[in-house]
C-alpha cells in the first residue's frame, strides 16, 4: 500500500517479495543470485522510462531492490532504500481526528487567538485554556507528539 510519508511531495511503498507493481512497473526478478534456503531471488528489479518515446534507443533506468526495501517515488524519480534507513530518515505522517485538523488549520489560518502563544501551551495541557472545544483539548493532551508532529509536518485525517 503506498502512504505519503512527512519529506514531500515522497510516496513510499515497501517491498515485501508478492509485489507484481511497484508505483505501476513490472517487478522482475534477477535470477543471478538465490537465497540459498528459500530459492527465491534475492535481487529484484524495476524498469523506469522503458517505454521513452522521444528517444527509443535511450537504455530504461533500472531500480535494484530487496525484499523488505522501501521503493521511493520523489517526483519524478524512483529509487531503492533499506529499510533501517527509511525508518531513521522518513516517518509516516500522523492520521488526527478531523476536529484537531478543523483547529490546526484554523489556528494557521489566524481564526483563533494564535497571537497568544498560551493557546499552544494550553493544547499541550501546560496551563488550563478553554477555547478548543473539550475532545479537541483531550485528544492534544493525550497524543502531544502526534499533534506537534501534524502541526509542523502535516497530517493525514482519519
Amino acid at each position: 500500500m503506498i502512504k505519503i510519508y512527512q519529506k514531500q511531495p515522497l510516496q513510499a511503498e515497501q517491498f515485501d517479495g508478492r509485489q507484481k507493481y511497484m508505483f505501476g512497473h513490472k517487478v522482475m526478478s534477477e535470477d543471478s543470485l538465490v537465497d540459498a534456503l528459500t530459492h527465491d531471488p534475492v535481487y529484484y528489479s524495476i524498469l523506469i522510462n522503458e517505454d521513452n518515446e522521444d528517444d527509443p534507443d535511450e537504455e530504461p533506468d533500472e531500480v535494484i531492490f530487496e525484499i523488505d526495501d522501501w521503493i521511493i517515488k520523489d517526483g519524478e524519480d524512483m529509487y531503492a532504500i533499506d529499510d533501517d534507513v527509511f525508518k531513521k530518515d522518513y516517518a509516516e505522517l500522523p492520521t488526527i481526528p478531523k476536529g484537531v485538523a478543523e483547529y490546526i488549520e484554523s489556528a494557521k489560518h489566524g481564526e483563533t487567538d494564535m497571537n497568544n502563544p498560551d493557546v499552544i501551551l494550553a493544547a499541550m495541557g501546560a496551563i488550563e485554556f478553554d477555547q478548543a472545544n473539550i475532545n479537541v483539548s483531550e485528544w492534544i493532551q493525550d497524543d502531544g507528539d502526534d499533534f506537534s508532529r501534524a502541526w509542523l509536518d502535516g497530517y493525514r485525517v482519519e
